[in-house]
């Protein structure tokens, strides 16, 4: 802390990532990052693109990847926008269409970021309770408000809603922005773009961090009516001009042109996805309905925090939030399958009992 800090900087607390450890031997299924490697057809763009033109700036409209994104979505160009991950089209957003009078309403378990976003820009929220279920229920968002935003697959729980629900959010809330964080729709929930068409409050993000195995190229978009698209360019174009260099763009773009390589990526997760699950559940767990590329789960018999020690002794990492309602609860990412093994004889190990053989009968 230092006299030279604003008032502001005193104000936050920011978010906390996933740890990204240096262990030998590791297992990391802390941060959601795909278990397989992106597409052949990505990495020849990005080499491609690794030559004399780094030079010059990239295109600061992204043309080229929005009008991709476009086609692929079934959606104009002008209802694109792109920006350096989702996290940072979500604080543009927050920036551009969720600072109101009336407070900005998101569940009370949600992505963490979602808080931080509203300390950093001044904006009043209520958050909502998730019902016992750890679901959203659309009825308890009957409220006056200024916006709305919702993570679908919500994060860390992984349920998702059906889009006929969402239909019923955006029509109960005509008038206010509506936001659908869709950066897990890929791995079994229905998305809500084709909705964009007859709802002009409503904004979709998205992300190529997830299904398309791209995190560590920072590529995420949003698509929404071109007026609320505009919104978004002039907050980015009051930031930063240049948030996707030439290889992202390029990245990017050609991983919306293999679509077999993504399907049979989403395919393997979500398989690795039933597979974790019933085995969590053969060893004890109970274990929420996931769409997502993760699964969260709690051990009645023993606390969250010191099972994810106890993984992490054995080298293996998972998320652990200590925070109300979800402190005994894991966050496990789906990994691959030498992983997922590694992970549920960890789990065998550290809880022993009888349970032990009849859990490796279930996987």
């Amino acid at each position: 802390m230092s006299r030279f800090w604003s008032a502001l900087t005193h104000t936050l607390e920011p978010y906390v990532p996933g740890e990204q450890p240096h262990l030998s031997a590791l297992v990391k299924l802390n941060t959601n990052e795909s278990p397989l490697g992106p597409s052949p057809l990505v990495l020849a763009a990005i080499r491609a693109e690794a030559g004399d033109t780094l030079r010059l700036y990239p295109d600061p409209q992204a043309a080229a990847l929005r009008t991709a994104l476009a086609r692929y979505h079934q959606v104009r160009p002008e209802q694109v926008f792109v920006g350096n991950g989702s996290d940072e089209v979500l604080a543009h957003t927050f920036a551009a269409l969720l600072k109101h009078d009336a407070p900005l309403l998101f569940p009370d378990i949600t992505y963490s970021f979602y808080p931080v976003y509203c300390r950093l820009f001044g904006i009043a929220c209520e958050t909502v309770p998730l019902d016992p279920a750890m679901q959203v229920r659309v009825a308890d968002y009957r409220r006056p408000c200024g916006a709305i935003i919702v993570a679908n697959p919500n994060a860390p729980t992984g349920v998702a809603l059906s889009r006929g629900q969402i239909t019923t959010l955006l029509a109960e809330h005509p008038d206010v922005p509506v936001v659908i964080d869709e950066a897990y729709v890929d791995f079994g929930a229905e998305t809500v773009i084709p909705l964009v068409a007859t709802h002009p409050n409503l904004l979709v993000v998205q992300t190529m961090s997830k299904s398309r195995a791209l995190a560590g190229l920072r590529v995420g978009y949003a698509i929404g009516d071109a007026d609320l698209i505009e919104a978004l360019t002039r907050v980015k174009d009051s930031f930063n001009s240049y948030p996707l260099g030439r290889p992202a763009q390029a990245g990017a773009i050609a991983a919306l042109a293999d679509e077999a390589w993504f399907q049979q990526g989403r395919a393997q997760v979500i398989d690795g996805r039933e597979r974790l699950s019933r085995g969590l559940a053969g060893l004890g767990f109970a274990v929420l309905p996931s769409a997502a590329n993760f699964v969260f789960a709690r051990h009645p018999a023993h606390a969250g925090a010191a099972l994810a020690a106890a993984l992490r002794q054995r080298a293996v990492i998972v998320r652990h939030f200590p925070a109300p309602r979800i402190a005994d609860y894991l966050r496990i990412t789906v990994g691959n399958e030498e992983q997922i093994d590694r992970l549920l004889s960890a789990l065998s190990e550290i809880l022993g009992g009888p349970d032990h053989g009849a859990a490796h009968a279930a996987w």
